[in-house]
């Protein structure tokens, strides 16, 4: 790593032109200009040429980049290693997707027992010429036979799901379209499943989603005889999901009105004319069904407490003060629980770090499942009659690596390691606290080469989430290796608003709380500056999503702090998200624009309203692609035409703006080429090149 002028002094570039228009709302008598409202409609040819020409700047712009290139080999020879998911049994077969390396989504194999010969179910890279067809399991029929698989299209959450007869590798002519995060819960010849109606034709990207409905649908038959199983025509914005439990006697509904807080209800499938009936009622708490045993319901539930624990309920007395604590709140969160072999498996948060337990049915501690080092594993699931399950386990210099695990004696052996073109000895991880504005204790994760010099001149990536319940924890990319490999920090705290120490943790960073969020991340760079990890003008913020509305809260908050802003597929206009898709959603985390106090707060922070002129903002990359419907373009295109036109300073503003692309790159190759132009502006504004030596690339 050497260091250089932080940018050329090349000519200024000229921005496209960004129309502005006479658009002023008024929220409890204060007046908001919106200038850029034009930019939410995705379908106009004035907004495909505002496109065009801004990607133009862009491309041009990276492409001046002098290492570019060579980091984007570099980042294809590392992901180019063979990867696979935990085999998942169905009777005498497995199922599992593998991917060789360079392949643009994972394949769906099908082996009887484990040395069968693989063969490929279903490849969806044969789907699409540009390889941006998605698949994924949504269940496995009770009977082992049928395996439904959902199908999205260039990034889009939109999902089809299709079904494929096990033994025959046979694909069904069944096809249920019109879902998004699509799950089939079977009973019998057939499965529940959620879904939506049609969109008007033109607007399936942006219109707001309402109205989910349960149906049944029974194998064979058209989606349009599918019979309605319930719906809430009082309530459009609502989610709705349906479960079984593996002897397929019980179905479980869960209502929520938004991404946490969920009622619960319950049905017997013996009893076709029985509706479904309440087991908990309200939206304050999280619960969630794992499975019957017996004629009750095990829960997992966060109400009476913050941190989660296990219970069993009775239908007939589901009252709170009935239920039996099969598994008690501990200091460490809960996160997941998972049913095998007539055991529980309990996946427990220890500040951020995988624990996992097994348990008998009725609760009493088994033993615990020890893991190889601090990192993270999935939720774990199987079949009342495994005699072995099979888990996942990561971390940011540990490659994704399956293990083999006996329930009855405890055994475990690897069955199956990535070998990826790196030296992880090379690197450590470690984990530190530092104190937020209001003096609350964070950890952060730290990765760096091993003997790098705290002198305050490395380059450092810090990124974050911080919100929806969602802890982030340990996890491998390859990508983020032809980083670190050239001197590199890497620093992930755990903010609030994840679960990483419950709902307490969760609460304090929603709603009212959410400037806490942005208080702990501004705190971990001022911990990474004041303890030697980097400086201001070396350190480069990113995230995405929820991340990416932090990056804008930060940047625009504490301009002076960063060096590099990097917000990817951001929620950056906080008073119009709840317009558009499932935006309505988020109302429970954020607040809405609709209620003044809300709107207060939500204006207070919302990265769109608080650019301000003249000042000199980080050097910019906004990333977001055309088919992304969860948050949809419009936020990270109004916002880069307002920081277009507000930035002081020489730093270059701009948008990376991907095609046949959603909330995510939706293939490898996509992917690839938005992280080697990420990492590039990255390390070329912290004034950093590529070390040949270390990158392989001389």
């Amino acid at each position: 790593m050497v260091d250089r002028p932080p940018c050329r002094k090349a000519e200024k570039i000229l921005y496209p032109a960004t129309r502005k228009v006479e658009q002023i709302d008024d929220y409890f008598g204060t007046k908001v200009a919106d200038p850029y409202r034009w930019l939410e409609d995705d379908r106009s040819e004035e907004t495909a040429r505002w496109v065009q020409a801004q990607n133009a700047v862009t491309f041009d712009y990276l492409g001046k980049i002098p290492f570019r290139d060579a980091l984007r080999r570099r980042i294809t020879e590392i992901n180019n290693y063979p990867r696979m998911t935990a085999p998942v049994r169905a009777g005498d077969y497995y199922l599992f997707t593998k991917n060789d390396g360079l392949q643009n989504q994972s394949v769906l194999y099908v082996q009887k027992g484990l040395d069968g010969p693989p063969q490929v179910l279903m490849d969806p890279n044969r789907l699409a010429p540009d390889g941006t067809v998605r698949i994924n399991f949504a269940g496995i029929s009770g009977n082992k036979k049928h395996v439904a698989v959902s199908r999205s299209e260039a990034g889009s959450d939109w999902s089809e799901i299709r079904i494929i007869e096990i033994a025959t590798q046979r694909e069904l002519s069944d096809r249920i379209q019109w879902t998004k995060f699509a799950s089939a819960a079977w009973m019998g010849e057939g499965f529940f499943y959620s879904g939506y109606d049609r969109p008007t034709p033109g607007h399936e990207l942006t219109a707001t989603n309402e109205f989910q409905k349960v149906f049944y649908h029974k194998l064979g038959a058209s989606q349009e005889e599918d019979r309605i199983i319930f719906e809430d025509k009082q309530h459009p914005l609502r989610y709705l999901q349906v479960t079984t439990t593996e002897d397929e006697r019980y179905a479980f509904l869960t209502i929520s009105e938004g991404t946490s807080g969920n009622e619960l209800y319950w049905k017997d499938l013996a009893n076709t004319d029985d509706f479904f009936q309440p087991l908990i009622q309200g939206f304050d708490h999280d619960n969630g069904p794992i499975e019957s045993h017996g004629d009750k319901f095990i829960v997992l539930t966060n109400i009476g407490a913050p941190n989660f624990r296990l219970v069993l309920i009775d239908p007939m007395e589901p009252a709170p003060e009935k239920w039996l604590t099969l598994v008690e709140e501990k200091p460490e969160v809960l996160v997941w629980v998972g049913a095998a072999g007539a055991r529980l498996i309990c996946g427990y948060l220890q500040d951020a770090r995988a624990r996992i337990y097994l348990h008998e049915l009725d609760g009493k501690l088994v033993r615990e499942i020890p893991l190889p080092a601090l990192g993270s594993v999935e939720c774990i699931h199987g079949w009342r009659d495994d005699a072995a399950i099979f888990y996942t386990f990561t971390s940011f210099t540990f490659p994704p690596t399956i293990y083999r695990y006996e329930i009855a004696s405890g055994e475990k052996e690897v069955f199956h390691k990535a070998e990826v073109l790196f030296s992880p000895q090379d690197y450590l991880v470690k984990q530190v606290f530092f104190q937020s504005k209001d003096g609350t204790k964070v950890p952060m994760f730290v990765v760096h080469k091993k003997g790098l010099a705290l002198d305050g001149r490395n380059p450092c990536y810090l990124t974050g989430y911080g919100g929806f319940n969602i802890s982030v924890q340990p996890s491998f990319s390859p990508s983020l290796i032809a980083v670190l490999e050239n001197g590199c920090v890497f620093a992930e705290p755990n903010l609030r608003g994840g679960n990483e120490y419950g709902e307490s943790w969760h609460k304090a960073g929603m709603m009212q709380n959410k400037q806490d969020v942005f208080d702990d991340f501004i705190a971990a760079a001022e911990y990474l500056i004041n303890n030697g990890y980097t400086s201001s003008e070396k350190l480069a913020i990113a995230g995405g999503s929820n991340g990416g509305l932090l990056v804008g809260a930060a940047m625009t908050q504490r301009p002076d702090l960063f060096r590099v802003a990097l917000p990817a597929v951001g929620v950056l206009d906080m008073l119009r998200f709840h317009k558009f898709t499932v935006g309505w959603g988020w109302v429970v985390e954020y607040g809405s624009s609709d209620k003044e106090d809300e709107f207060r707060n939500l204006l207070s922070y919302s990265p769109l309203h608080n650019l301000r002129d003249g000042i000199s903002y980080p050097a910019t990359l906004v990333t977001t692609a055309d088919h992304d419907d969860r948050v949809v373009p419009a936020h990270s295109f109004k916002f880069i035409a307002a920081l277009q036109d507000k930035q002081k300073g020489e730093a270059p503003v701009l948008i990376r703006i991907e095609t046949r692309s959603g909330h995510g790159a939706s293939s490898v190759t996509k992917n690839i080429e938005q992280m080697a132009d990420s990492y590039s502006f990255f390390l070329y504004h912290v004034g950093a090149a590529l070390s040949c030596s270390q990158a392989g690339l001389c």
